[in-house]
């Protein structure tokens, strides 16, 4: 994956994730859970996209 695409990603996530602390009224702890999901969320996929985690298509959710 180009390093391009990584830094683009990583920086609509960021504006999206502002967007949504500053614009939508939230509770604080609604908006807590929120940034953590999408941190989590974000690493897991920088982790897989570099080779280190290996590939996500073996984990399977319920």
């Amino acid at each position: 994956m180009p390093l391009i695409t990584v830094v683009v990603v990583l920086i609509v996530v960021g504006v999206l994730l502002w967007a949504v602390n500053t614009y939508i009224p939230m509770d604080s702890k609604i908006k807590t859970i929120l940034n953590v999901v999408v941190v989590i969320a974000v690493i897991l996929w920088l982790l897989s996209a570099f080779g280190v985690l290996g590939s996500l298509d073996t984990i399977r959710v319920g």
